[in-house]
Formats: structure tokens, sequence, C-alpha cells
């Protein structure tokens, strides 16, 4: 049977939210609409990927209303390739304003991107579309989120390698500048100068290539840098 034939009543929308309220009115206006609406408990902390693909695709969803932040689960993008590989409309329904994450959803499979701000209409809009087989998404907006995601990644891809030219003692001055950690607490816990560690700061930021001590923490904390070992608990010697 095409999409363009399958009856509302027969058409299966799972509504993946931790957001009760919001995905009460969703599956609400779902149902007003005739389409036969699956609310499933969100995953719970713990939870395999796998295990929570199968706990979506067992309602045999032909569009999952996926929002990128599911609780105590974490963050869902992974979730994204394995249920549109099973053959589901993957909409992301999220209020994040991140263009390249939103354009790794639509790299991952997603078919549509609709902000939690707008009407549910506009939502139903999408899921009426995809019924019928109408594009939900113009190849100008897929373009554009996919750069997005493309020039994120290649900066990415440049903070690590030069995190990747840090010496051992500089990675243990990054993860203190992380910890929150000022340039004197760092001298006290290293047993070494302040002058040492400052010396050792300056060369961190030339070789990020940034030019102060929270443009470091930030860029660290931007690629989900993290030190070998726990260096907090070492102690280090000048350079």
């Amino acid at each position: 049977m095409s999409a363009s034939s399958t009856a509302r009543s027969d058409y299966r929308v799972v509504v993946l939210d931790d957001h009760a309220l919001f995905a009460e009115s969703l599956e609400l206006a779902l149902g007003v609409e005739q389409y036969t609406a699956i609310r499933p408990e969100p995953p719970q902390a713990g939870t395999s990927v796998r295990a929570a693909v199968q706990s979506v695709l067992k309602h045999r969803p032909d569009v999952v209303l996926l929002d990128l932040h599911l609780g105590d689960f974490g963050d869902s993008d992974a979730l994204i390739r394995p249920l549109a590989e099973a053959g589901a409309n993957v909409v992301i329904v999220s209020s994040t304003l991140d263009a390249a994450r939103l354009g790794g959803c639509i790299q991952r499979g997603a078919r549509a991107i609709v902000s939690k701000d707008r009407r549910l209409n506009e939502i139903l809009a999408v899921v009426r579309r995809l019924r019928t087989g109408l594009p939900v998404l113009t190849a100008e907006e897929r373009e554009s989120f996919i750069s997005a995601w493309r020039r994120d990644r290649q900066e990415n891809e440049v903070a690590m390698t030069r995190l990747g030219l840090l010496s051992n003692r500089e990675r243990e001055v990054l993860a203190d500048l992380m910890a929150g950690r000022s340039v004197r607490e760092i001298a006290e816990r290293k047993v070494v100068s302040e002058g040492t560690v400052r010396t050792q700061v300056k060369a961190v930021l030339a070789k990020l290539e940034v030019g102060s001590q929270l443009a470091a923490v930030g860029l660290a904390h931007r690629v989900g840098w993290r030190p070998p070992g726990d260096p907090a608990d070492r102690v280090g010697d000048a350079t």
C-alpha cells in the first residue's frame, strides 16, 4: 500500500519526548486528526541505544516525532540512524537552535526538523506530508543544515589536532583549567611555581591558537575533550 493511500487510522506515529505536557498535547492533536498516536515511556538512564530503538520499533511506527534530549537517557541523536534504517520517518521536534547539530540529525537520516516553538498544526502538517509522500524539507534547507554540520565537523577536527599537540604537562594544566582551578591552585597542587604554571598556560593557548584560558576551556568542552587518566591526582614537575 502506498503512503498516499494509507488511511490515517493505519498511520502510526510515535511521540518520543520526556516533556509530558508537550507530548500529551501532541498525542491528543494526532488523535483528533485520526492518526494512531503512541506515546511510549522515554528510555531511562543506562538504557542501551539498541534497547531504546527496539522499544520504539515494537510499535511499528511510520513516523517518530523525536525530541533531541530524553531526560535521564540523555541525547537521542544516536537513535536516528537505526530508526531511519528500519523504515521510520524520523522528525526532530526540538527547541535547539544549533544548526550544526540539526544538520547532523539530517545526515543521520532525519526527514525533517520542527521547532517546539511552532504551533502543533505545523507539526501535524509535516506528518500529513509524510503520509501523502510529499517533501518535508526543501533542497535548500537540507543543504543549509548539512553545510553547518560539515563546517562544525571540520572545526572540531582542527581543534582535536591542536589538542593533540599538547604535552602531558600541558594536558594536565588544561584539565585543571577545565575544573575551574586558578594558576595559584594549580601551582599548589603540582608543587611548582606560579611562573611555571603561567608558562605552561601560555603554551596551551599558543598551541590551541586561542587568546584566553576561557577560550581554551570552551574549545576543549566543545569537542568533548578529556585528558587521559585523572590529572587532578597527579603531581607534575616543571617542564
